[in-house]
């Protein structure tokens, strides 16, 4: 069941990922990777917010966790896609481009990773469970 979980996910993610990409070409210009910048920034959040709403009690049960976080989440970021376009940024002389994009992903990335870990801790500290 996990697997398939993971697979659903997946298929979720990468579909989410590649519309974030279309329609990201169709609102920004410039060398500027606004679609990979925003799909990472909304996994961070997401996971975070997924993370902290099951940090102290389980309110997600492990297989949707897995489906979520594992498929979903880890086919909608990917670091590979980064790592590529900050060198083809470099090598294509924009290297100021290149090195805002790594500060951006890297302050921007952990602090909606934060606020989405607080925010679902917060969440779930509010939930009351009826038994």
């Amino acid at each position: 069941m996990n697997y398939l979980a993971v697979g659903i996910g997946g298929m979720a993610g990468s579909i989410i990922r590649y519309l974030i990409s279309l329609y990201s070409i169709n609102l920004w210009s410039g060398s500027f990777p606004y679609g990979t910048f925003t799909a990472n920034m909304c996994g961070c959040f997401i996971l975070g917010l997924l993370t902290g709403l099951n940090e102290k009690k389980e309110m997600i049960p492990k297989t949707i966790m897995l489906g979520l976080g594992t498929g979903m989440i880890g086919s909608l970021t990917t670091f590979s896609a980064f790592s590529v376009e900050t060198v083809q940024l470099y090598e294509s002389s924009s290297i100021y481009i290149a090195g805002l994009y790594v500060l951006l992903s890297a302050v921007f990335g952990l602090l909606l990773a934060w606020s989405g870990f607080y925010i679902g801790q917060k969440g779930s500290e509010k939930v009351v469970v009826n038994k």
